[in-house]
């Protein structure tokens, strides 16, 4: 499976941003922790507390094994009915329309690609087959999250209830 890569590194840096700005108070870091040797949220935490995110503004989310998971667990689990996604374009369009699905007002603000054209070419293609599979999912087999399990509260932003 391997570990980080460009477009992780690329998302990092604007999550970093968008706290340094003022922009974001809280981050749920989801994503595939499906083994030992990969822990996507893990490495996404470590990242962001690298780069002057506060270790208590983020909440691990490790049952994000996919887009549909992760944008449904933030409406079922975590509470949230408004978000930010943070992802490259051609990911933030698909992670938006499965946030419109569900009801929730979500915004992505989109990290640079990479600049490795290879690289580029072929999460072109996986992005087409992965709008496809969403359309299947939502719209003929109404899939749920593999994983949803309690609530998970976020931890209170100064200001807010």
């Amino acid at each position: 499976m391997g570990g980080p890569n460009g477009y992780f590194y690329n998302r990092m840096d604007t999550a970093a941003e968008l706290w340094r700005a003022g922009k974001a108070a809280v981050f749920v870091v989801s994503g595939d922790n499906s083994s030992h040797a990969y822990n996507e949220p893990d490495w996404m935490k470590q990242a962001l507390v690298e780069r002057g995110v506060p270790d208590d503004r983020i909440v691990c989310d490790f049952a994000g094994l996919r887009t549909l998971d992760s944008v449904v667990r933030m409406k079922e689990v975590f509470g949230v009915s408004t978000m930010v996604i943070v992802s490259q374009e051609f990911h933030n369009e698909r992670a938006l329309a499965i946030a419109a699905h569900e009801g929730m007002e979500a915004w992505a603000v989109s990290a640079p690609d990479v600049p490795n054209r290879r690289s580029r070419i072929k999460s072109w293609f996986r992005e087409r087959a992965a709008r496809m599979w969403m359309m299947l999912d939502l719209w003929l087999w109404g899939r749920e999250p593999r994983f949803l399990g309690e609530p998970v509260a976020l931890p209170e932003v100064k200001g807010e209830k």
